[in-house]
């Protein structure tokens, strides 16, 4: 079965996520991600930087073994320009065949960033630049240890309502696939012979479509339907 990367299209049609299980997100209007997110799909169809570090204090910490997130007091716009310039290096390679050294450095940067200042979150680095990050994370599966640190990060970020319950979906299946582990969410399809296919098994998926909801993701049947013409277009 072919695996296809963050195939699911995430549709963002001017709200943010509005909640994460029993806790609830504002919304906010205008995002401009939607065309990170067509991107992300069409990267997803084709395959799988350094930068000055910032001043900006970093956003979160470990407590006692648990990592705690705080939101940025500034944006950090040299920060956010870089994240963005790194997408638009990942999305290069996969869609131009560009040669800008592979997912490894982008790997590299991003753990130097989150070291420095936990998770590039919204109050940090804006919706569209925490997305890039998000995308780096996601196709970083040559270092399973560094997925794990960000989705540890991530979520912590969530938790504090300052990054996107999405992206946390997407990168907590793509480490549980990695691992050869069920998933959470149904993110992560691939094409068999028969139409799509979840990589790996869906936990209860029968409660599937609650989890994608709090996740802001649309019902897994949905999915499926636009998996069905990419399939047949792939095979």
């Amino acid at each position: 079965m072919r695996f296809l990367l963050n195939l699911e299209r995430r549709r963002l049609v001017g709200t943010r996520w509005h909640a994460v299980g029993a806790t609830g997100y504002r919304t906010a209007m205008g995002r401009t991600a939607a065309t990170l997110a067509t991107l992300a799909l069409l990267a997803a169809l084709l395959g799988g930087c350094s930068g000055p570090p910032s001043t900006t204090e970093p956003t979160s910490a470990p407590t006692d073994g648990v990592i705690v997130h705080t939101p940025a007091a500034d944006l950090d716009e040299a920060l956010r320009d870089e994240l963005l310039t790194m997408l638009e290096e990942d999305q290069a390679e996969r869609l131009e065949g560009a040669d800008h050294g592979g997912d490894a450095p982008r790997t590299a940067r991003l753990e130097e960033i989150i070291l420095e200042h936990g998770w590039p979150s919204y109050s940090l680095v804006g919706e569209e630049a925490e997305d890039a990050a998000w995308a780096i994370a996601q196709h970083s599966d040559q270092d399973p240890d560094f997925q794990a640190l960000a989705l540890a990060h991530l979520a912590a970020a969530v938790e504090a309502e300052d990054a996107s319950p999405g992206n946390l979906a997407y990168l907590t299946d793509r480490v549980a696939v990695g691992a050869g582990e069920p998933q959470t969410y149904g993110t992560q399809i691939g094409c068999g012979e028969d139409g799509p296919e979840p990589v790996t098994p869906i936990v209860d998926e029968e409660a599937v479509d609650e989890r994608r909801a709090d996740a802001g993701l649309p019902p897994l049947a949905d999915y499926y339907a636009e998996m069905e013409e990419i399939c047949a277009e792939d095979f």
